[in-house]
């Protein structure tokens, strides 16, 4: 289970922070709504949150 996590789970999870990131900067590049950046911004505090979640979870799992 924690192999799992270490190796899909947890990579998914960063590369859905790491590209609502990106959508984000590219929005502001092109001067894009301010609207649409603010829910970027919500999305990927979000995301990252999730993120450290199912690290700390995969941490305890390999601890265990």
């Amino acid at each position: 289970m924690s192999s799992f996590m270490a190796h899909t789970v947890v990579p998914a999870a960063v590369l859905a922070v790491a590209a609502v990131l990106c959508l984000g900067l590219v929005n502001m590049m092109r001067g894009g709504s301010p609207n649409r950046s603010q829910q970027l911004m919500r999305l990927r505090v979000l995301l990252q949150f999730v993120a450290i979640v199912l690290i700390m979870i995969t941490i305890w799992a390999m601890g265990r």
